[in-house]
């Protein structure tokens, strides 16, 4: 007799699948650019142009990390994502004492308008699309890019690319919030407000279920919580007079593309399906404000130290699943990303993976090849229903905010993560090079490290800023901050006319802690 088999989710996989096992509604009609976009968003998909091949990138100074953006330009990347230190991420400048020991550690340390100019050195911001990777100071990052391209004479209805900005994910699985919830979700509709006129190519927001799987929850979790994350954005955009369908065509999503090859699929043909549902149930009505366009990465948390090589074949499978699944973008993870930042050759075999699946393997001479497979649609639906269940209990609740509030999208994900490690410890789950088919090794990998020294070299380049500046000017632009945050006024406006006058992101940061406070 054979043994029951689980997907992660909880779904029962079958020894065999037949006609019968197909889902009720299955048709075989659909096709892709249509309404439920189960397919694709686009009608031809990867026949018109393969997606935008992403490497996440920004470690030390903004000299540094922009050296590796030229190279990875060099080397066939169409899309730039970037990394930010923690300092950077939570709102504090290089020379804060809490900001000691982190300071271009884990991304870029990004402190003032001189230094995201000395980021995008010789590259036009037209010309590249920037996918920036922060979410508490995301509104402060998106000022420092936008003033950047300004003074470089760029036109800001031209410029495309994403900041995450998704702030609710963070409270869930993430922790590198500032405010409490409600002030987070002010800030971020100013940014759809403001986008939604002055950068009408930009998405304004990338809900991330990354983050979320990252930390341990099942690909149904992963989709029910940040689609229901989703419904958050939409629903406190529209109670500020928003136009939904304007407001839609501007949201993107970050999903993570994890280990099993099937059941992720049938996550990313689920998740076009359900956002689609989602938006016209609360008044979309122009298709393209339906879509669910999604960027995706590759399993961190899948990455071992033990054999690190063996992570090639790892982030090959899910960059497989993503592509597959119909993604819009993709940043592959470098080999020995569990050891410490990529290096330079770790980068290039990630990017040569996407590469190598775009032109070689003929996985994108057809859309949505997997469809009409008796599993693959069997297994969409069943992610579907587990993911719908979910977000049926945080509705009762209330929605995301008030599930946050109650912890129960961070009980659930624990208890995902708990689960997982008992079946990892009693060798019920099974990964290769840790729990079976161990080797004793050396470890002779290159690493990739940030000297210490770097927090000395923002520290006197904050000195000089400060000393170029009008005081004066600078107290007036950060009172007329705060006294917009205290009322109900866009801040965007002001957060630039900040940027562009010298005032440092742990300024604007600070400035606005005095009127919302802090999340604990």
């Amino acid at each position: 007799m054979s043994k029951n088999i689980h997907t992660d989710s909880g779904i029962e996989v079958k020894k065999i699948y037949q006609q019968a096992d197909l889902p009720a509604a299955f048709n075989g009609q659909e096709i892709a650019g249509s309404f439920p976009f189960t397919r694709g968003v686009q009608e031809d998909m990867y026949r018109g142009k393969p997606w935008t091949m992403r490497q996440y990138a920004g470690f030390s100074t903004a000299e540094a990390s922009n050296e590796r953006y030229h190279y990875l330009l060099s080397q066939g990347v169409t899309g730039l994502s970037v990394a930010f230190d923690l300092p950077t991420q939570i709102g504090y400048d290089s020379d804060h004492p809490l900001a000691e020991g982190e300071v271009g550690k884990v991304g870029v340390a990004i402190d003032s308008l001189d230094d995201m100019h000395t980021l995008f050195k010789g590259i036009q911001p037209e010309q590249v699309s920037t996918s920036m990777t922060i979410n508490a100071t995301a509104f402060i990052l998106l000022a420092l890019y936008v003033a950047m391209a300004k003074q470089k004479g760029a036109d800001l209805k031209k410029l495309t690319g994403t900041i995450q900005n998704d702030i609710l994910k963070e409270y869930a699985a993430r922790g590198t919030f500032i405010y409490p919830p409600k002030p987070s979700m002010r800030i971020i509709t100013d940014v759809f407000e403001w986008c939604s006129v002055e950068l009408p190519k930009w998405n304004t927001i990338s809900i991330s279920g990354y983050h979320i799987r990252e930390a341990g929850s099942t690909a149904a979790q992963e989709l029910a919580f940040t689609l229901s994350n989703g419904k958050a954005y939409v629903k406190a955009a529209l109670e500020k007079k928003i136009d939904i369908n304007t407001l839609g065509r501007r949201l993107s999503f970050f999903f993570n593309a994890h280990n099993n090859l099937f059941e992720e699929v049938a996550k990313f043909r689920a998740a076009r399906r359900m956002w689609a549902t989602i938006m016209q149930s609360l008044g979309a009505t122009d298709p393209k404000a339906m879509m669910l366009r999604f960027h995706s990465q590759t399993g961190g948390s899948t990455l071992t130290a033990q054999q690190p090589l063996n992570n090639i074949s790892r982030v090959t499978l899910q960059s497989l699943a993503a592509v597959l699944g119909g993604t819009q973008s993709l940043h592959t993870n470098g080999y020995d990303e569990a050891l410490s930042l990529p290096t330079e050759e770790a980068a290039r075999i990630a990017l040569r993976t996407q590469q190598i699946i775009a032109f070689e393997s003929g996985v994108t001479d057809t859309v949505d090849p997997l469809a009409g497979s008796f599993y693959v649609e069997s297994l969409t639906a069943a992610i579907e229903e587990k993911a719908w269940d979910l977000i049926t209990q945080v509705d009762r609740m209330g929605g995301s905010v008030a599930a946050l509030e109650q912890g129960f999208m961070q009980d659930e994900i624990a208890s995902s993560a708990y689960r997982f490690q008992q079946e990892l410890e009693k060798g019920e789950k099974i990964v290769v090079g840790v729990n079976a088919f161990e080797t004793v090794e050396k470890q002779n990998t290159p690493i990739f490290s940030v000297d210490d020294s770097i927090r000395q070299v923002q520290t006197e380049k904050l000195a000089a800023l400060r000393n170029q500046r009008d005081p004066a000017l600078v107290d007036r632009i950060l009172q007329t901050l705060n006294d917009k945050a205290a009322s109900d006024e866009n801040i965007m406006p002001t957060v630039i006319e900040a940027v562009e006058n010298k005032c440092s992101l742990g300024e604007i940061a600070d400035e606005l802690r005095s009127v919302f406070g802090e999340h604990r």
